[in-house]
C-alpha cells in the first residue's frame, strides 16, 4: 500500500484529495497538511512513498524547498500539483527532483493513475504542457541532482542493474527504478547507456567512486 502525504494550503483541496485517493484500495493518505515545516515534520516522523505538493503555500513557493523534503526523504516520490501552468517552475521542480508536475483539473482517475506511474519512474507531465521541457532543456550539473539520484548515477555508469543499485543503496528495486525515470528525464536522454554517456561526459561521476 502506498503511503501519500498531502500538502496543501486550502482545507478544500486536501479534503477534495483525500477524498479523491481513498477510493483507490491500494493508497494510504496518511496525513494531509498545509505548509512545508508541517510536511517535513512528518516525513521525519515516518515513511512516506508519495508526497502531493501543492506549487504556492502562502508566500512559501514549494519549488523553492524541495531540497528541504529530497534531504529528508530522498526515496520519496514528490509529484507537484498547481492551479496554473508553469513552464518555468515545472521545468525547475523536475531539476530539483520532484517527479512530476501536474495541475488541478485533471480529472480524478488520471490523478491516481499518475501517482501510480510515478512510483513505476515514469516521469508526470500535465497533459497541457509541453513535454520537451523536461528534455533537454540545458546542461544539468550534480547540483541539479538530488544526492539519491547522484549515488544512482555513479552505480548506473558503473554498469550496475536495477537490483543491484538497490542492494548497494539500501534501498527497494522500486525506488531505484524511479530515480532512473528521474535522472533520464533530467538529463534529456532515453536510456540507461545515454545516461551513463552523459554522465562521464560532463563529470557528473567518478572514476571508481562507488557509492556508500
Amino acid at each position: 500500500m502506498l503511503k501519500i502525504l498531502l500538502v496543501d494550503d486550502h482545507a478544500v483541496v486536501r479534503d477534495g484529495l483525500a477524498a479523491i485517493l481513498s477510493t483507490e484500495p491500494s493508497f494510504e493518505v496518511v496525513a494531509a497538511v498545509a505548509s512545508i515545516d508541517q510536511a517535513l515534520q512528518r516525513l521525519r516522523g515516518q515513511a512516506i512513498d508519495v508526497v502531493l505538493l501543492d506549487l504556492l503555500l502562502g508566500e512559501d513557493n514549494a519549488v523553492d524547498r524541495l531540497d528541504s523534503i529530497r534531504q529528508i526523504a530522498p526515496d520519496t516520490v514528490v509529484l507537484m500539483l498547481s492551479s496554473v501552468q508553469d513552464e518555468r517552475q515545472a521545468r525547475q521542480a523536475i531539476r530539483q527532483g520532484a517527479a512530476g508536475f501536474l495541475t488541478k483539473d485533471m480529472d480524478a482517475d488520471a490523478l491516481i493513475l499518475a501517482i501510480k506511474a510515478a512510483t513505476r519512474g515514469e516521469m508526470q507531465l500535465s497533459s497541457k504542457l509541453d513535454p520537451r521541457l523536461v528534455r533537454g532543456a540545458g546542461a544539468i550539473d550534480s547540483e541539479g541532482l538530488s544526492v539519491r539520484e547522484s549515488d544512482v548515477l555513479q552505480l548506473l555508469a558503473e554498469g550496475l542493474p536495477n537490483a543491484d543499485i538497490a542492494a548497494r543503496l539500501g534501498i527497494g528495486e522500486a525506488t531505484v527504478k524511479t530515480h532512473v525515470g528521474n535522472l533520464l528525464a533530467k538529463l534529456g536522454v532515453n536510456d540507461r547507456t545515454q545516461a551513463a554517456v552523459y554522465a562521464w561526459k560532463h563529470g557528473l561521476v567518478r572514476r571508481g567512486g562507488g557509492s556508500g
